[in-house]
């Protein structure tokens, strides 16, 4: 039992063994109906050895709400019998449990309701339009609630959601986005200028690039935010006025993406920003925001910034645009992407027009 690990971390035959129960549970609830998915959460070791499992994470994709209240109590039996103690939190269209061991989180249990129905994608292009003024919408933030994301995603054109790291639905979402055949970004956060400098109007986050920070704290940083946003394909910054101003830092920054094999956004949330230039110049490949479309949360200012957008894609041939997962946006987004597309704008994702 892993309450006998109380005193010392549990090793991973142990962890391992609870999450052979917690999937078998899972089968059998849902009738092998789910999509069950393991992600071992590993802790560097102090001494540079191997790493070692400290935990798993299990994401477990229902099509029927009603199998949720079976499985929690198949999981209540589980945790009783290795006498696990069990918290729960739950959201719209997902809920989360975490077994623990002496205070030590040994699981995280992600039970995600897939949407309702499957979503009805935009026409497909024609040939003859491949060269139409090209526009891709990026909805920054995700990753706090599960609605914003089940609304955004029932759109029925392509939305690049950009996730934050570290939140108690980050992962979920960035699943569910790339179960549904959309693009996820990592919207990484990053140092904004100090209060009374141009400041963003943000308190600083936890996990943030900081000005200063050495390549292998970068790196730490960045690779342990990736390790929550799964399916990622790019890249854009959260804040960072001060951050993306930075040459050294956006110099330690961009070889680590073309590891990764990721993208760059700039945002440009300053004019001062290096950042597109530096992952130019980096080999790794980049664009930048063009038009803020919710800095007035009403649906008719957003929908004026989706025309100043597609005014820009049509000038110069693409334009991004990012928004925030308001009610008043996605409003406008259901209503204004439409037109757009009546108008001849190609609405695409943001990978479309990185270079």
């Amino acid at each position: 039992m892993l309450v006998g690990c109380a005193r010392k971390p549990p090793n991973k035959p142990q962890i391992r063994a609870v999450t052979v129960e917690i999937v078998s549970a899972a089968q059998q609830a849902t009738g092998r109906d789910s999509e069950i998915t393991i992600r071992p959460e590993m802790k560097p070791s102090s001494a540079g050895g191997q790493a070692r499992l400290v935990a798993d994470d299990i994401y477990v994709s229902l099509r029927d709400p009603s199998q949720v209240s079976a499985l929690k109590r198949s999981f209540d039996n589980i945790a009783e019998r290795h006498r696990l103690a069990v918290q729960q939190t739950s959201s719209a269209g997902a809920a989360r449990i975490d077994f623990t061991a002496g205070g030590v989180r040994t699981h995280t249990i992600h039970l995600i309701l897939a949407l309702p129905t499957a979503r009805v994608r935009s026409r497909p292009v024609e040939p003859a339009s491949q060269n139409a003024p090209k526009l891709a919408i990026i909805i920054d933030d995700m990753g706090r609630d599960r609605s914003p994301a089940n609304s955004i995603l029932a759109i029925p054109f392509p939305v690049t959601l950009s996730v934050l790291p570290h939140l108690p639905f980050s992962s979920e979402v960035a699943d569910e986005t790339y179960r549904r055949g959309d693009e996820v970004l990592l919207h990484l956060p990053m140092e904004a200028q100090s209060e009374g400098e141009g400041s963003e109007g943000a308190l600083p986050e936890p996990n943030e690039l900081r000005v200063g920070m050495s390549a292998s704290q970068v790196a730490s940083a960045v690779n342990g935010m990736l390790e929550t946003v799964p399916h990622v394909v790019g890249v854009n910054n959260h804040q960072g006025s001060r951050a993306t101003a930075d040459p050294p830092l956006m110099e330690a920054l961009m070889p680590l993406l073309r590891e990764h094999s990721l993208f760059f956004i700039d945002s440009r949330t300053t004019a001062a920003t290096v950042a597109y230039d530096t992952a130019e110049s980096s080999g790794v490949r980049a664009a930048s925001r063009k038009v803020f479309l919710d800095d007035t949360e009403t649906r008719d200012a957003v929908l004026a910034q989706l025309d100043t957008a597609a005014r820009d894609a049509m000038r110069d041939g693409s334009a991004i645009a990012i928004g925030h997962p308001h009610p008043a946006t996605i409003d406008a987004l259901s209503k204004g992407l439409p037109r757009l597309e009546a108008r001849g704008i190609r609405l695409v994702f943001a990978s479309d027009l990185v270079h």
